[in-house]
C-alpha cells in the first residue's frame, strides 16, 4: 500500500487503481488545450456538456516547458477522493467532520531534512526571471485574461497576533514578476489579514504552494464558522493523514510554505497597487468559475510582487478547471462536514447524511437526508435546513429528503420532489440574504428587489413525507438477492 503524503505519491497510488489515472506523452499546449482535453476526459461538475466523470490526467510533455509536467483532475471524482483519503465516497462529509475533533497542527520541517520544494531556486533579481516561462500555468479557455494558477494554496499571517491561515484564490500571471489576486469579498481569511496590512500601510508576505497532497487541498475548503478567522486548516490535513503537515521557511520572505510542494511562489501582496485583470487580453473576461460561467475580469485586483520561484526537479504543475467536479470535491465535502457538525450538535441523531451536489458547484446546493422517528420530529427537518445556512453562508438551496432517498442520485432527489412535494406549502423562501457574487442570478437585473449584487433568495425545498403519512409513501419492496450467487453479474 502506497502511503500518500504529496502529489507524486498520490499519482503513484492512483496508478494502482484501474481507470483512475490517464498518463499521456502527447504534447499539450498550456494555452487552453489542457482544459480543452480534460473537459472530455473527466471534468464533470458544471462544465458545459459534453463532459463526464473520468480519470485524473498527467501530461508528460508541455509545450514550452521541457522539464515540467501538468496534472489535472486528481479530485474530480468523489470515488477518487475517498480512495486518496482512505474512506468511502458516501461517508466523506462525516469522515472529515470527525477529523475536525482530532486535529494535528503543522510543524516546521526538521533541521537538516531535505526540502523538496527548494531543490531549484529562481530569484526575481535574476534578469532572466519570468513567471511566464518558469510556471506552466494553463489558460482554461481562449478568452481567459491570462495563465491562471488555480491550485495555489496561499499562506499568510495575521500581523496582529501571528496566526497563519491558508486559502485558494484566483491568481492571474500578469507580468514577469506580478500576479493579480482576486479575494472574494468577505469570505476569505487572507483577505482579513490583508486589510490589516493595508491599514498599517505595509505589504503582506505571502507564499503560494502548488502541487500538494490531496489532504491539504481538501482541508482548504473549510470556512467560518466551522473554521473561524485564525484557524489554520492545515491542522485538519494533519488529522486526515495522522501526521503533521511539514512547513519550510521561504527563501526570500518571512513566511512558511508547504515543504513537499512541487512549486512555491514567494512574494508580497502590495498594499498600494492594483492591476486590471485583463490588461493583456482586453476580453472583459477572467476565467471559468465554479458556477459554470466565465467570471468577469476585475478592474482593480491586488498585486502580488513575486520575489522567488522554487520547485522540485522536473516539477509537476497541478491545475483544475474552475467549473469541474474538482471544485465540487474541494468546496463541497468540507461544506458537508460543516453542516453535519452543526446540525448534529443542535439536533442529534436525525440528520443521516448531506451531499453538496455538483449542480451547485459544491457551494450553492445541499441535500439533507433526515429521519423522522416520531411525530415530535415533524418540523425539525426545516430547523436542520436553517442550521445548514448558518453552517455555510454561501449556500442557496437546501433540499430535504427522507431516509429512503439516495442523496447522491439527483434523479432520486427529483423523484422525491415530484412525489412528496407541494410548492405552495413545501417551499420556504428567505429573501434578501447574502449568498455569492459569482451566481449571476443574484442581481437586480434578475430580481428588482435585490439591492446589491450577491444578494439572493435562499430557499428550502421540503421533500420529506409528513410523519403521520409515512406508511402511505413506502417504496416498492424488491427481493433481496443472494449477492454472492450473482457476484459476476453484479460486477459486469
Amino acid at each position: 500500500m502506497i502511503k500518500v503524503h504529496d502529489l507524486r505519491s498520490a499519482l503513484e497510488f492512483l496508478e494502482t487503481i484501474p481507470g483512475q489515472l490517464l498518463t499521456t506523452d502527447t504534447e499539450v499546449d498550456p494555452n487552453a488545450e489542457v482544459s480543452g482535453v480534460y473537459r472530455h476526459v473527466g471534468a464533470g461538475g458544471t462544465v458545459a456538456r459534453p463532459t463526464k466523470e473520468g480519470p485524473a490526467m498527467l501530461f508528460n510533455h508541455v509545450k514550452g516547458f521541457p522539464d515540467a509536467r501538468v496534472a489535472i483532475g486528481l479530485l474530480s471524482s468523489r470515488k477518487r477522493v475517498a480512495a486518496l483519503l482512505n474512506t468511502e465516497p458516501e461517508f466523506l462529509g462525516k469522515y472529515m467532520g470527525e477529523k475536525l475533533k482530532h486535529t494535528i497542527p503543522p510543524i516546521q520541517i526538521p533541521e537538516g531534512k531535505h526540502i523538496d520544494c527548494q531543490e531549484v531556486v529562481h530569484l526575481a533579481t535574476d534578469p532572466d526571471f519570468d513567471l511566464r516561462t518558469l510556471v506552466p500555468a494553463p489558460t482554461n479557455t481562449p478568452e481567459d485574461a491570462g495563465p491562471y494558477i488555480t491550485m495555489g494554496l496561499c499562506m499568510g499571517t495575521d500581523p496582529e497576533n501571528g496566526t497563519s491561515d491558508v486559502t485558494i484564490h484566483r491568481l492571474c500571471i500578469e507580468s514577469r514578476d506580478e500576479l493579480g489576486m482576486w479575494i472574494t469579498p468577505g469570505s476569505r481569511h487572507l483577505g482579513a489579514f490583508f486589510e490589516k496590512y493595508c491599514a498599517l500601510e505595509r505589504d503582506m508576505p505571502i507564499s503560494i504552494s502548488i502541487g500538494l497532497d490531496p489532504a491539504v487541498y481538501m482541508c482548504a475548503g473549510f470556512e467560518a464558522p466551522t473554521t473561524p478567522l485564525g484557524y489554520n486548516e492545515l491542522q485538519i490535513a494533519g488529522a486526515l493523514r495522522n501526521e503533521p503537515v511539514e512547513l519550510a521557511d521561504c527563501v526570500t520572505i518571512s513566511e512558511k510554505c508547504i515543504a513537499n510542494a512541487e512549486f512555491v511562489l514567494e512574494g508580497y501582496l502590495l498594499h498600494d497597487k492594483t492591476i486590471r485583470e485583463d490588461i493583456h487580453s482586453d476580453t472583459g473576461k477572467a476565467m471559468p468559475e465554479f458556477p459554470g460561467y466565465t467570471g468577469e475580469a476585475k478592474p482593480a485586483l491586488p498585486v502580488i510582487k513575486i520575489t522567488a520561484v522554487t520547485h522540485r526537479k522536473n516539477p509537476i504543475m497541478q491545475s483544475c478547471i474552475g467549473p469541474s467536479h474538482e471544485h465540487v470535491s474541494m468546496a463541497g465535502i468540507p461544506t458537508e462536514a460543516s453542516i453535519i457538525s452543526m446540525v448534529e450538535r443542535a439536533i442529534p441523531g436525525r440528520l443521516l447524511n448531506v451531499h453538496a451536489a455538483p449542480c451547485g458547484g459544491g457551494k450553492f446546493v445541499a441535500i439533507l437526508q433526515f429521519k423522522k422517528s416520531s411525530r415530535n420530529d415533524e418540523g425539525r427537518q426545516r430547523n436542520a435546513a436553517m442550521l445548514a445556512f448558518s453552517a455555510f453562508s454561501e449556500l442557496k438551496h437546501v433540499f430535504l429528503v427522507d431516509e429512503d432517498v439516495d442523496i447522491f442520485d439527483m434523479s432520486d432527489v427529483m423523484w422525491a420532489m415530484t412525489t412528496r412535494f407541494q410548492a405552495d406549502v413545501d417551499v420556504i423562501a428567505i429573501p434578501g440574504c447574502h449568498c455569492h457574487v459569482l451566481d449571476p442570478s443574484n442581481d437586480n437585473a434578475m430580481d428588482p428587489s435585490i439591492r446589491e449584487h450577491g444578494i439572493a433568495c435562499k430557499a428550502i425545498f421540503d421533500c420529506t413525507v409528513p410523519y403521520s403519512l409515512k406508511q402511505e409513501f413506502e417504496r416498492s419492496q424488491f427481493l433481496e438477492i443472494d449477492k454472492e450467487k450473482w457476484a459476476a453479474e453484479l460486477e459486469f
